[in-house]
């Protein structure tokens, strides 16, 4: 439970240094300590799949925004160095890494049951719902909410990878813009 809580502050504060962060790097780099964070706290309440989807989506996400960010504060990164950002977020990786093996380490020896969960769905799953593959049984059936709504996160974060990274349509850094905005009414 401590362990629990002490994440729940830690997410807490870097919420609260991304919101109040005056750079953009650090809000990202706080950001992602924050959903590494989360991930963390899937994997002690006992939803490593929530877990795996937090990461790939994290993942997906800080790579957007960094690249957004190195590309639109390039000039402050050049020019000087923050310290602060630079040691929070040293702060930010070396609590992750804490308690993230705390986590591991709280997990039970290899061969000894997680959750008691499947013992019910392997002895009353087929005839409960009627499928012979027991396997597609508690995706579709037992966790079909669960499985959509992992789906629809993994499709949004592909979706908006797409659209950030794309080529067609960005302009350069001082391209003007050449699309006429029309007054109503006019042709």
């Amino acid at each position: 439970m401590l362990v629990l809580i002490s994440l729940l502050v830690f997410i807490n504060l870097g919420a609260i240094i991304a919101i109040e962060s005056k750079y953009l790097l650090s809000t990202v780099i706080s950001i992602g300590a924050v959903g590494f964070g989360l991930s963390i706290v899937f994997l002690l309440l006992g939803a490593p799949d929530l877990a795996i989807t937090q990461v790939v989506v994290e993942i997906l996400i800080l790579i957007i925004l960094i690249r957004g960010t190195v590309t639109l504060d390039n000039t402050a990164i050049e020019k000087y160095r923050d310290t602060f950002a630079m040691v929070i977020s040293l702060i930010f990786f070396g609590m992750f890494l804490t308690f993230a093996y705390m986590a591991f380490k709280a997990l039970p020896e290899f061969g000894h049951p997680l959750m008691r969960v499947s013992r019910e769905y392997l002895q009353h799953g087929v005839e409960k719902t009627g499928a012979t593959n027991i396997v597609m049984s508690i995706i579709l059936d037992y966790r079909a909410y669960d499985t959509l709504g992992e789906a629809t996160v993994l499709f949004t974060a592909i979706l908006g990878a797409f659209v950030v990274l794309r080529r067609k349509g960005r302009k350069k850094i001082g391209e003007k813009d050449t699309t006429k905005v029309g007054i109503p009414g006019e042709f």
